[in-house]
């Protein structure tokens, strides 16, 4: 079954003349972690504004949970959970009274908000933190209080913008498993920059490039398909590496090689086979080689690949 479905949006900022979104289409079934990547200003928190009934494209048409998307709907709202880039809650509030506020908000009875608060402080790891006032908390706490905020209402579809861009890795860590347990009861779309958080944690990924989906797709076809794996050569020094490189140039006539510090990377349809003719050369020269593998495409080189984008 469809979560979200988008037909043509498009978001033009007359004002500042900046085409934000320029006809977007995707489709993204229910229960999945889906990772919605593009460098800053590429559209990422527009496109959520617009799927959450925040702001009004310019044009085209979406549909959320089952719900048309339109400017403040109740309906949808009602079906969505939402953390934006900067949480700021009251800090005088204690982690359990904040969830009970929301849950006043979403007109739960006493009983029902109570255990639902007590059940989204165990999914988010502070129920032992539950009474300490939210001003004491912790980057990643604060995270994870915000997306169980947001979680409130038992969303079907739950946005989250950015969740981890100011946090440091142990907070960062915290709030991926977080988002990792809860794909199963719930979708969740979450725009990032950080390439390696979403290959942590998402299931489908959209890459967004100048308002464009430039790639979306389960995240093990994209890197399969997209961004070929690398022979990696590690040497003792640089002089091996250049005189290695000379070699293969001159005997297996390979241009596409990139080499960074000790380290040389090819490219080649063969790997396979590539490496047999590295190992029949190594035979008749000596060269002090530490390593030879055969990597895996990272999320951060179909990301390069599609976008064109500078390292």
């Amino acid at each position: 079954m469809v979560a979200i479905r988008c037909r043509e949006i498009t978001k033009l900022y007359k004002k500042d003349r900046v085409l934000a979104l320029d006809r977007l289409n995707f489709e993204l079934h229910k229960n999945v972690v889906f990772g919605f990547l593009g460098p800053n200003g590429a559209g990422k928190t527009t496109t959520i504004k617009i799927l959450t009934g925040l702001m009004r494209p310019s044009s085209g048409t979406s549909v959320v949970a089952g719900e048309p998307v339109s400017l403040n709907s109740t309906r949808l709202r009602s079906k969505i959970g939402y953390l934006s880039q900067t949480s700021v809650f009251y800090h005088w509030m204690t982690g359990k009274e904040l969830l009970l506020f929301v849950g006043r908000l979403f007109g739960l009875s006493r009983k029902e908000n109570g255990k639902r608060a007590d059940e989204l402080l165990g999914l988010s790891g502070l129920t032992d933190s539950a009474n300490r006032r939210i001003g004491g908390y912790s980057g990643g706490m604060i995270q994870r209080l915000g997306i169980a905020q947001a979680m409130v209402n038992k969303p079907e579809v739950l946005f989250l913008d950015e969740p981890c861009s100011s946090l440091d890795p142990l907070g960062r860590k915290e709030v991926l498993e977080f988002i990792a347990n809860i794909g199963d009861t719930t979708t969740v779309f979450m725009s990032t920059h950080i390439l390696s958080d979403a290959e942590r944690v998402c299931d489908v990924v959209g890459i967004i490039h100048k308002g464009k989906m430039v790639m979306l797709d389960k995240m093990a076809t994209i890197k399969q398909h997209v961004a070929k794996p690398i022979l990696e050569l590690e040497f003792s020094n640089t002089t091996e590496v250049e005189r290695f490189k000379k070699l293969i140039e001159s005997h297996l006539r390979i241009k596409n090689i990139i080499i960074k510090s000790r380290i040389l990377s090819l490219a080649s349809e063969d790997l396979g086979a590539l490496r047999k003719r590295i190992f029949a050369l190594m035979t008749h020269h000596d060269f002090d080689i530490i390593r030879m593998e055969i990597k895996s495409a990272t999320l951060e080189d179909v990301f390069l690949k599609l976008t064109g984008e500078n390292r």
